[in-house]
């Protein structure tokens, strides 16, 4: 008997698993923080109920069946079994409420992310062909105001309002992924700690860098986008390595 037939009365059991998935993949990558930082994914239509991690459980535990409902216009979510926190109620519940093109929200303290999130210039140039993919395609924060409370929440939300902007580099803080997909999500949040990764190693070095022309940036942002299913094949494969694994993610 599958998995997948054990938990058929589970709603949204597909989307769980590939949530579940993004959580262990990520940890396995160190781009989580202790028992900290939140993934989000809209199950409605009004994208107001979402799918989010129980409150302080580590991404390397996390199973498809231990992820939450959470509803954005219903406060008294937070007093359900495993709520979610308080600044994860703020940031994600505003995610979801004030930008509905939001349909799933990705937010860490990855290391290199958060090393630009921290520069007094926290712009991304396109130096390579990572780098590249985000031009013109991501909104710097540079107004901190603390924990993500509701206010702050909503805020930050704002910021996102353009369809075209996937990427919210939250100065003194870390970074927001929004998309439409998990797949789609985890691939972008992936391509951009790498794409900061590679700026901050390449500023180390001292040298001039080799910055892009902005029709170049743009042509190979456009063409990247257009790539057929690259971020759903890359789920997959990270799905068959865990399951190859004997993991308990998709449970």
């Amino acid at each position: 008997m599958t998995v997948t037939h054990l938990h058929s009365n589970i709603d949204n059991w597909s989307e769980r698993v590939d949530l579940a998935a993004a959580f262990r993949w990520t940890a396995r990558l160190n781009m989580h923080e202790a028992v900290a930082n939140h993934f989000s994914l809209a199950i409605n239509d009004a994208g107001t109920r979402f799918l989010m991690n129980p409150n302080q459980v580590h991404f390397a535990r996390i199973k498809a069946s231990d992820l939450i409902v959470v509803d954005a216009n219903d406060p008294d979510t937070l007093t359900g079994p495993n709520a979610p926190d308080a600044t994860a109620w703020g940031l994600h519940g505003g995610m979801h409420r004030h930008c509905p093109h939001a349909r799933c929200a990705m937010h860490v303290h990855s290391i290199h992310a958060t090393v630009l999130a921290s520069l007094a210039d926290s712009s991304l140039p396109p130096i390579d062909q990572n780098s590249a993919a985000f031009f013109n395609r991501y909104v710097i924060d540079d107004h901190y105001g603390g924990l993500a409370f509701e206010q702050e929440g909503k805020r930050c939300a704002q910021l996102l309002t353009d369809p075209s902007k996937k990427v919210l580099i939250m100065g003194n803080h870390g970074v927001m992924i929004i998309g439409n997909t998990v797949a789609e999500t985890f691939n972008r949040l992936f391509y951009f700690e790498r794409a900061a990764e590679t700026y901050i190693r390449a500023l180390q070095t001292g040298q001039p860098l080799r910055v892009l022309s902005d029709e170049v940036a743009e042509k190979a942002a456009r063409e990247l986008e257009e790539y057929p299913g690259q971020s759903t094949r890359h789920l997959n494969e990270l799905k068959a390595i865990l399951d190859d694994e004997g993991s308990n993610y998709s449970q």
